[in-house]
C-alpha cells in the first residue's frame, strides 16, 4: 500500500488507509448544500459491535443506540450558513431551538427539550486550526455530535486496518526500489506522513475500543475533542523549537524576516485563542459529569474517566501556559535585538553629527558677510593664507572631538597594560621570596614573606 498524495492531504491519506473495508457508508440523504457537510451514521448492538447505518436520525432499541455525526467544513462561513446546513441535516426531528443550542457560540451545558445539549464552540474565524467547535446532543439511545473540521479518532472502522499496525518503510525523496515488495513486508510511508504521525497524540480510529454503551461514546467524543487540542498543542511545540533553532543559527535577515512577519504575535494570538478553548471546556466538561452522574444509564466507570479527560485539559491549561510564555521571551528578545540595532544606528548618525558641527560652526562664522573677519581680505598680501589657515583650524577640531572619542579606548588600554604590570612585578617578588624560604638563597636567619 502505497501513500502517494500530497502534503495538505495527510488526513485524508490516514483515513483512507484505516476505511478501506467492505464495510462502507451508506449515503442515501440528500442535502440542499452538498459538499458543506460530511455525514456519518452509526448503530451499536451493545455488545462491542457496529455497523454503518442511513441517515434516518431514528433512535436504538433495547441495548442498542445510534449515533449520527455531522462534520461542518472548513471555511469563511457565517454562523448563520453553519445554522442553516444543520438545519437541512437535522431537521426534522430536531427543533430549531436543538439547532441553536448545538451551534451558537461559547461553552454550554444544559437540558434542552428533554435531552442533555453540550458545546464547546469557540469564537474565531471557521478556517483557522486554533478555533474548535464540537457539540453533542444525549438521550438514551442516540447522540448527535457536531463538529467544524474532521477530529482525529472521532470515527470507527474495523479492527486490522490500522495504519500503526504495519511493519513500514520510509519513502523519502530519493527513494528507489529496487526490487518489487514481498508480500507482508509491510507498507510504504512517506516521509511527510511520518512527520504528521509524530505530531499524534493517539492511534488511529481502526484501534478505538467499540462502545457498548451511551456512556461510553460520550467519553470517547470528549476523549477525542482532548486529543485534537493535545495534537495542536504538540505540532506548535515542534514548530516552536524549529523556531528557536533557526534563531540561533540565523543572523540579521532571518531576525528581521521573522519582525517583519510578526509571526510571534501571531502565534500569541493563536495560543489565546487555544487557551480560550481550553477554559470552554473547563467550564462545560465538570457540568457534564454532574448532569451525567445523575443519569442511571450513565455507567460509574465513565465518570471517572470524565473526570480524568477534565485532570488532562487542565494540565494541557499548564503546558499552553509555558509556551505562551516562551512566546513572549523569544517576542522579547527580537524586540532587544531590534531596540539595539536602531540604538546602534543613532549611535553613528550622533558620531558623524558631532563630527560635523563644529565644522559646520567654522564655516559659518567665516561665511558671515560683515566685516572684520579675519583672513577675508583679499587684496591683503599678509593674509594671503587665510583659506590654508582656516583648514587648518577645521582638521585641529576634527583630531580634538576624534580624541575625545578615542581616549576612553586608550585610558582602559593603559589601566590594563599598568594592571599587568603590577601582577608581572608581584609575581616576580613573590617568585624571589619563595627561592629564598625554600633553597636558602641569601640571609638564611632572616625570615621571608610571601607577598600576594
Amino acid at each position: 500500500m502505497e501513500l502517494a498524495h500530497e502534503e495538505n492531504n495527510v488526513d485524508a491519506e490516514m483515513e483512507e488507509a484505516s476505511i478501506d473495508t467492505p464495510l462502507q457508508e451508506t449515503r442515501v440523504y440528500r442535502t440542499h448544500f452538498p459538499g458543506a457537510v460530511r455525514l456519518k451514521a452509526y448503530i451499536f448492538d451493545g455488545l462491542g459491535n457496529f455497523y454503518n447505518k442511513e441517515w434516518d436520525l431514528k433512535e436504538g432499541n433495547g441495548k442498542e443506540f445510534c449515533w449520527y455525526h455531522v462534520e461542518l467544513s472548513k471555511g469563511n462561513k457565517k454562523l448563520s450558513q453553519l445554522a442553516q446546513y444543520l438545519i437541512d441535516v437535522l431537521c426534522p426531528p430536531l427543533k430549531l431551538q436543538d439547532i441553536l443550542s448545538l451551534v451558537s457560540n461559547g461553552p454550554f451545558c444544559g437540558h434542552v427539550d428533554g435531552a442533555l445539549v453540550f458545546r464547546v464552540n469557540s469564537p474565531g474565524p471557521a478556517s483557522s486550526n486554533f478555533t474548535f467547535r464540537i457539540a453533542a446532543r444525549i438521550t438514551e439511545n442516540s447522540v448527535i455530535t457536531v463538529s467544524l473540521g474532521r477530529v482525529p479518532r472521532l470515527g470507527f472502522s474495523p479492527m486490522g486496518q490500522s495504519l500503526l499496525s504495519e511493519i513500514p518503510t520510509v519513502e523519502g525523496p530519493n527513494y528507489v526500489r529496487e526490487q518489487p515488495e514481498k508480500e507482508g513486508s509491510g507498507i510504504v510511508i512517506r516521509e511527510h506522513v511520518l512527520e504528521f504521525l509524530l505530531t499524534m497524540n493517539h492511534s488511529e480510529e481502526a484501534d478505538n475500543p467499540v462502545p457498548k454503551t451511551i456512556s461510553n461514546l460520550v467519553v470517547h467524543v470528549i476523549d477525542t475533542h482532548v486529543d485534537h487540542i493535545q495534537d495542536v498543542v504538540t505540532k506548535l511545540e515542534m514548530e516552536l523549537d524549529s523556531v528557536e533553532l533557526e534563531l540561533d543559527k540565523g543572523g540579521f535577515a532571518l531576525k528581521k524576516q521573522m519582525l517583519d512577519d510578526r509571526r510571534f504575535p501571531k502565534m500569541h494570538l493563536n495560543l489565546q485563542r487555544l487557551l480560550q478553548v481550553i477554559a470552554h471546556g473547563e467550564q462545560v466538561f465538570p457540568r457534564v459529569k454532574e448532569k451525567c452522574s445523575t443519569k442511571q444509564w450513565f455507567a460509574s466507570e465513565d465518570i471517572n474517566s470524565l473526570e480524568e479527560l477534565i485532570g488532562r485539559l487542565r494540565r494541557l491549561k499548564e503546558n499552553v501556559g509555558f509556551i505562551a510564555n516562551r512566546v513572549t521571551a523569544i517576542q522579547a528578545g527580537l524586540d532587544s535585538w531590534q531596540a539595539e540595532q536602531i540604538n546602534r544606528k543613532l549611535y553613528y548618525l550622533s558620531f558623524l553629527s558631532i563630527i560635523f558641527l563644529p565644522l559646520s560652526i567654522i564655516t559659518g562664522v567665516f561665511g558671515m558677510n560683515v566685516g572684520g573677519v579675519p583672513w577675508t581680505g583679499q587684496t591683503n598680501p599678509e593674509l594671503k593664507h587665510g583659506f590654508r589657515n582656516v583648514l587648518l583650524l577645521c582638521v585641529v577640531m576634527l583630531f580634538l572631538v576624534l580624541l575625545c572619542f578615542i581616549f576612553p579606548s586608550l585610558y582602559t588600554r593603559l589601566a590594563a597594560w599598568r594592571r599587568r604590570r603590577a601582577l608581572r612585578r608581584s609575581w616576580s617578588l613573590n617568585r624571589k621570596s619563595f627561592l629564598k624560604r625554600t633553597l636558602g638563597v641569601g640571609n638564611q636567619d632572616r625570615e621571608g614573606y610571601l607577598r600576594i
